[in-house]
C-alpha cells in the first residue's frame, strides 16, 4: 500500500530499530530554526509532527477500510475451524472421562481394597513374627532358668543325690548369647526386630538375662580359679590299688570337664565386636582376662608364700610343695587348653568343624563344603600371645623369679636369724628350689594329662633346667653378693 500510494513520510526511518525520538525531535528543531536566532520557534516542528501523525492515521484508516472484508472472512474461517476442533476435542474428552470412570470402578476401587488388604496382611505378618519372637524369647528364658538350676546343682539324680551337671554352664552361655542376639536385632526383617518395644521382653532382659549372664560369668570364673589336679596326684601317691587309681581318674576327668565347661562358657560370653570379624581375628577378652587372672593369682600367692617360707625356713619344704602343686595345675591347664579347639560361636562366622568339648547341642549341621575362615588351632595360642610367652609354666617360674630377688634382698637387709639361716643353708636352698621346679613340671599319669606313662608314674612334660636355674639364681644369687 505504501509503495502504490506515494507519501512524504519516511516510514523506513520510523521502522528502523535504531530510531530515537529525541534525535528525531532535535533534527526537526534544527531544520526549522536558524542557529543564529536568539528566539526558538517550536510551533513549526510541532505542526510538522502533527501533520505526520494525521497522515499516518489517514493511511491506517484507508488500509483497514479497504481490507475489512478479507479480514472478517479470514476471522470467520478461523472461528469455524476452532469450533470443529473444539467439538472433536469435547467428544474425545467425554470418551476419556467415561473410560476413566470405568477404570475407577473396575481397577482403582479394587486396588484400594487390595491395598487395604495388603497393609492388613503386612501388619498381621509383623505381629505374627513379633509374637513368634516373643514366644521364642520366653522359651529361651525358661530354658535359661532350668540351666541355671542345673548349674546350681539343684537338680536331683537317682536316689535323691544332687546331680552335678558340669556342662550346664556351657549350655546356659549358648542360651544367653542366643537371647542377646535376638534382643540386639535392629534391622527390619530380622527375627528379633521390635522386641525391645514389648514390656515383658524388657522385664525378661532386666530380671533374668543380665543377672543370669553375671551368674554364669561368676561361676565359670570360680570354676576356673578352683581348677586343680595336684590334689588328684597327691591322693594317688598316698593311696594304692585299683580303687584308688579309678577314683583318681574320675576326679581328674571331672576336673577337666569342669574346666572345659568354664572355658567354653567364658569364650561364648566374651564380647563380640559390632562389626563382623572372622574367627581368626576374634579375641575372647573375657576368657583371656580370666585365664590371666588365674596365672597372676597363682604367681602372687606363690610369691607371698615363698617369701614367708624363706623368712621361716622350717616351713619352706611345705611351701615349696604347695608351689610345685600350683605349677602342676598350670601344666595341666596348658595341656588341656592345647587340646581345645575354639568352640562354635553363634555371633561369629560359622565354622565347619568345632571342638568336641564345646559345641552347641542345638546348632544346625554346617555343610562340609562351606568355605570357612582360618581359626586358631587351640585356645592356648591366644593366651600365650597375650602373655608374650611360649609356655605357661615357663611364664610362671620366670615371673616368680623376677619378683623374688627383691624379696630375698629385703630379708637380707633386715638381718637377724632369717638372714643368717638363708646364708647358712645356701646349698640346701639350691637343691630344694631346683627340685620344686622339676617336681612342678611332672603330673601323675592318673591325672590323664601328662601323656603316655605307666599307671601311677609321674610324667615330665618338658625340660625345665633353665627355669630351675633362673629360680635358683633369684635366691642363691642374691645370697652370694
Amino acid at each position: 500500500m505504501a509503495e502504490s500510494e506515494p507519501s512524504y513520510i519516511d516510514y523506513e526511518a520510523f521502522l528502523n530499530p535504531n530510531f530515537s525520538p529525541a534525535a528525531f525531535a532535535n533534527s526537526l528543531v534544527l531544520s526549522t530554526n536558524n542557529a543564529t536566532d536568539t528566539s526558538l520557534d517550536l510551533s513549526t516542528p510541532l505542526s510538522r509532527v502533527l501533520f505526520d501523525l494525521q497522515e499516518i492515521d489517514t493511511h491506517i484508516h484507508t488500509l483497514t477500510t479497504r481490507s475489512a472484508l478479507p479480514l472478517l472472512t479470514h476471522t470467520q474461517g478461523q472461528v469455524g475451524s476452532a469450533g470443529r476442533i473444539l467439538k472433536e476435542v469435547e467428544e474425545q474428552t467425554a470418551s476419556v472421562t467415561q473410560g476413566y470412570a470405568r477404570l475407577e470402578g473396575e481397577v482403582l476401587r479394587k486396588w484400594e481394597a487390595a491395598e487395604e488388604a495388603r497393609v492388613a496382611a503386612q501388619k498381621s505378618l509383623e505381629t505374627m513374627r513379633l509374637t513368634r519372637a516373643v514366644a521364642r524369647c520366653l522359651a529361651l528364658g525358661r530354658q535359661l532358668e532350668n540351666q541355671l538350676a542345673e548349674a546350681s546343682s539343684k537338680g536331683r539324680g537317682d536316689g535323691g543325690v544332687p546331680r552335678d551337671d558340669f556342662r550346664a554352664l556351657e549350655r546356659a552361655a549358648y542360651t544367653i548369647v542366643n537371647l542377646r542376639r535376638m534382643l540386639s536385632s535392629d534391622s527390619e526383617g530380622e527375627e528379633g526386630y521390635g522386641l525391645n518395644r514389648v514390656r515383658i521382653i524388657r522385664t525378661l532382659k532386666g530380671d533374668l538375662l543380665f543377672p543370669a549372664e553375671n551368674v554364669v560369668k561368676a561361676r565359670a570364673q570360680q570354676a576356673l580359679n578352683r581348677f586343680s589336679v595336684s590334689g588328684v596326684s597327691a591322693g594317688d601317691e598316698s593311696g594304692s590299688g585299683p580303687a584308688s587309681m579309678s577314683s583318681g581318674y574320675k576326679q581328674a576327668r571331672d576336673a577337666r570337664t569342669r574346666l572345659v565347661s568354664a572355658v567354653t562358657a567364658l569364650y561364648i560370653l566374651s564380647p563380640v565386636p559390632k562389626r563382623t570379624v572372622p574367627v581368626s581375628d576374634y579375641r575372647p577378652e573375657l576368657l583371656l582376662s580370666s585365664l590371666q587372672g588365674y596365672m597372676y593369682s597363682a604367681i602372687s600367692s606363690s610369691l607371698t608364700a615363698l617369701t614367708r617360707g624363706l623368712s621361716m625356713l622350717p616351713t619352706l619344704e611345705r611351701t615349696l610343695s604347695d608351689i610345685s602343686a600350683r605349677c602342676q595345675d598350670i601344666v595341666a591347664l596348658e595341656a588341656i587348653l592345647s587340646t581345645l579347639r575354639p568352640p562354635t560361636h553363634p555371633l561369629l562366622p560359622s565354622t565347619a568343624t568345632s571342638s568336641d568339648s564345646g559345641h552347641d547341642p542345638h546348632a544346625k549341621t554346617q555343610s562340609q563344603s562351606q568355605t570357612v575362615p582360618t581359626q586358631p588351632s587351640n585356645l592356648l595360642q591366644p593366651l600365650l600371645q597375650s602373655l608374650d610367652t611360649s609356655s605357661l609354666p615357663s611364664y610362671f617360674w620366670r615371673s616368680l623369679a623376677s619378683s623374688l630377688a627383691s624379696r630375698v634382698q629385703e630379708i637380707l637387709h633386715r638381718g637377724g636369724v632369717s638372714a643368717r639361716a638363708l646364708r647358712s643353708n645356701r646349698e640346701r636352698l639350691k637343691a630344694d628350689i631346683r627340685e620344686c621346679v622339676l617336681r612342678g613340671s611332672r603330673l601323675s599319669a592318673t591325672a590323664g594329662l601328662g601323656g603316655k606313662g605307666r599307671s601311677g608314674e609321674a610324667v615330665t612334660t618338658g625340660n625345665w633346667e633353665r627355669e630351675a636355674a633362673v629360680m635358683v639364681h633369684s635366691v642363691v644369687g642374691v645370697l652370694g653378693r
